[in-house]
């Protein structure tokens, strides 16, 4: 049965097969998701612009273009809305390009409607951990503004990737805590993913620099060897 309130949780569908569109719709609008769905990514390109979603699930071969073309354009625009590829593509080349490409997870065509809203729920529960809870947090060097999805240093905007931003994010959060690199790959990238310890040392090292260009003389991201890393906070 249909649920007749009204959806807290909105998913933009972007698929060219009416029957598959119609199975997933059908799927995560019993358990109350709203979906918008698409044919094309000029549509859906409309869509994202004017709604705020808390998901993007897209197929990758579509008439006017390659999913993972748009998937790549929204994470240079900073966009950290989780992105579920749907895909008859199934080889390994073609999941981590996805990943690699901004993809938090991809499924492989068919797949079962209990697997798809499996997937779906898991990228919205990691979603909502960075949703708006509180304005900017008292007065730090590093502040976390949660409504506007951004990291203050000294008051002035970073620029960070969305895995970036939640890294610092997780890190700021648990300030005076070493976090270990298997509570940071479950935090930011979900339990099951294919990334590794090494996908976390990476994302640390790059954003270390950005942070170095601001405090050349202040180390913010301690290494605790075997162990994880910790936040130094700044003056």
């Amino acid at each position: 049965m249909l649920s007749t309130q009204t959806p807290a949780l909105r998913v933009l569908l972007l698929e060219d097969d009416p029957a598959i569109a119609r199975t997933i719709c059908y799927t995560l609008e019993r358990e109350g998701i709203a979906v918008t769905h698409s044919l094309l990514i000029a549509d859906a390109r409309q869509q994202w612009a004017s709604v705020i979603f808390d998901a993007l699930l897209m197929d990758v071969g579509l008439p006017d273009g390659n999913g993972l073309d748009w998937c790549r354009e929204l994470r240079s625009a900073r966009s950290i809305a989780p992105v579920l590829v749907l895909s008859a593509r199934g080889e390994e080349m073609d999941k981590v390009l996805g990943l690699e490409l901004g993809a938090d997870d991809y499924l492989t065509k068919p797949f079962s409607p209990r697997e798809l809203l499996a997937r779906t729920r898991a990228l919205l529960r990691r979603s909502r951990q960075f949703q708006p809870v509180a304005q900017i947090q008292p007065a730090q060097a590093l502040q976390i503004d949660e409504q506007g999805q951004r990291i203050l240093l000294h008051s002035q905007t970073m620029d960070l990737t969305r895995r970036e931003y939640q890294l610092l994010q997780s890190l700021i959060q648990s300030a005076g805590r070493i976090l270990s690199r298997d509570a940071l790959l479950e935090q930011i990238w979900g339990l099951g993913s294919e990334s590794t310890d090494r996908t976390v040392d990476t994302h640390i090292k790059t954003l270390r620099a950005k942070l170095r260009e601001r405090l050349p003389d202040h180390e913010v991201i301690i290494t605790h060897r075997g162990l994880g890393y910790s936040l130094n906070q700044p003056g």
